[in-house]
């Protein structure tokens, strides 16, 4: 296996049963993070939808049901949080695209003992939007968490996951809740 040393004192090596730089598309030849080149890439619709689960006390779920919070309506907060979030992923994460986003939703559910996030992001573009729906997903639960930390030492943000994706060469996947990848190549 191909290994290289990263600034970090990490290692980088090739993808999920790669041997090597070359099988994953960030990493060039001799090892080195590098922008994928997504200009010969056909525009096509992608969509992502992402989702988190922030686990909390019961009492810590209902305050933020009720709204009866310090921070005021941290569930708005969350969801424009997310929402810029995934409009500036490309600023955050220094191997991502810049897109032009189209519909991007957060929808947050508040249970007994947690707050389930779901984020769906769509473009019209040459690359994919799961970074996008990641970071949105992430930003919504990081508020979320921000808002309850002061009184609630139990809280954990869980399960970060894309659990659908469709658009591009690799088609549509889904993930169902025992986390098993169902693919669809043709995109159907």
């Amino acid at each position: 296996m191909t290994t290289r040393s990263g600034a970090s004192g990490g290692s980088l090596s090739g993808g999920p049963g790669g041997d090597g730089p070359a099988d994953f598309p960030h990493l060039d030849s001799r090892g080195n993070a590098h922008m994928v080149d997504v200009t010969g890439k056909d525009v096509s619709s992608r969509k992502a939808v992402a989702r988190l689960v922030v686990r909390m006390a019961p009492t810590s779920a209902r305050r933020l049901a009720s709204g009866d919070l310090p921070a005021g309506d941290v569930l708005a907060l969350a969801r424009g949080a997310g929402l810029l979030a995934a409009k500036r992923t490309a600023h955050l994460l220094p191997l991502c695209h810049p897109l032009l986003l189209g519909e991007t939703t957060v929808e947050i559910a508040v249970g007994e003992d947690q707050v389930e996030v779901t984020t769906t992001v769509e473009a019209e573009d040459r690359t994919g939007v799961e970074m996008e729906a990641l970071t949105a997903a992430s930003a919504a639960g990081l508020t979320i968490y921000a808002a309850c930390a002061s009184f609630d030492r139990t809280l954990s943000i869980d399960d970060l996951a894309v659990v659908e994706k469709s658009g591009g060469r690799s088609g549509r996947w889904l993930r169902d809740a025992d986390g098993a990848v169902h693919h669809d190549p043709a995109g159907h």
